[in-house]
């Protein structure tokens, strides 16, 4: 497989099995952990929708948006202005805000799950984003199995991890940049959880590292899902499945202009014990450890 692409497969064929397509899936979350979803199943009008509000929601005033902020839980649910989150080992912040909502929880969930937060002034904001989040959850949900299969497992293994996980839906804005020395809008690292569904990118700028340290750029498609493996499904797979560092450049400083994204960071429930799925090592940590050294690592505590 080119270390300079990332490849497409039509969630159809995943699903389905298609031993072409789980053969190449295999060889790329094996080399660089990146591979782009086509015919993923989620309608075009869900993903308008949710980028409308989203950057209705950034539009709103510092001073609205900042109520809604809950540092002290580390950003779980709500607001976290700009330039607060920064990569491991970085002393610069990266150039965004974001939004963080989970899971419509009930008494089934872990206690540690929060529930979301309401955003008054955008009436439809919450109703539209628990159905963004379910859908990918279900997708979500979909492509373990497929990693399952990979793994040697039954397709259902990670059911009981994910069904009722600690996931969340991130809504990011990346202002236009305005300082020629720092184009870095989210500086390289990799993702805490089990698997990542970036939503369609409007504008350009997401790089992926390959194996022999060049960046390939991933080029903006509204309608396709970009997924890719997270530190804590490396951890598990003993880095059979690669969580690979990624950024996000803006190389059109001239013209540079706000950017949407929209990740879906798939965790499992908090009481998850991290411990290997492919040999007997005994190492362990529960998800929400892990979970927590990682939000003091990137200073959102």
């Amino acid at each position: 497989m080119p270390l300079n692409s990332i490849p497409a497969f039509s969630m159809l064929d995943i699903e389905n099995r298609n031993p072409e397509t789980i053969n190449d899936l295999s060889e790329a979350l094996s080399t660089h952990g990146f591979f782009t979803i086509t015919n993923h199943g989620i309608d075009d009008e869900i993903l308008t929708s949710s980028y409308d509000l989203s950057k209705k929601f950034f539009d709103l005033s510092e001073e609205i948006k900042n109520s809604y902020a809950h540092p002290e839980k580390a950003g779980a649910r709500g607001y976290t202005p700009f330039g607060k989150e920064t990569a491991v080992g970085e002393k610069t912040a990266d150039l965004k805000e974001f939004w963080h909502h989970g899971p419509v929880i009930d008494k089934t969930f872990d206690h540690r799950i929060s529930e979301n937060i309401i955003v008054s002034e955008l009436s439809d904001f919450n109703d539209q984003f628990d159905l963004l989040f379910s859908q990918l959850n279900l997708l979500g949900i979909k492509v373990l199995s497929a990693i399952a299969v990979i793994l040697g497992k039954d397709p259902s293994f990670f059911d009981d991890w994910a069904l009722k996980g600690n996931s969340i839906l991130r809504l990011i804005h990346y202002p236009p940049v305005t300082d020629s020395t720092n184009i870095m809008r989210a500086r390289a690292h990799a993702d805490i959880n089990l698997i990542t569904l970036l939503v369609g990118a409007e504008e350009s700028g997401l790089e992926v590292q390959n194996p022999s340290g060049g960046w390939i750029p991933i080029e903006a498609k509204s309608k396709s899902i970009v997924c890719n493996i997270g530190d804590m499904m490396q951890l598990v797979t003993r880095k059979k499945l690669k969580s690979t560092s990624h950024r996000v450049v803006d190389h059109n400083i001239d013209k540079s202009a706000s950017r949407y994204s929209m990740p879906f960071f798939l965790h499992p429930s908090p009481d998850v014990e991290l411990c290997s799925i492919v040999d007997d090592s005994s190492d362990s940590i529960s998800a929400h450890d892990f979970l927590e050294e990682r939000l003091r690592a990137i200073k959102l505590y």
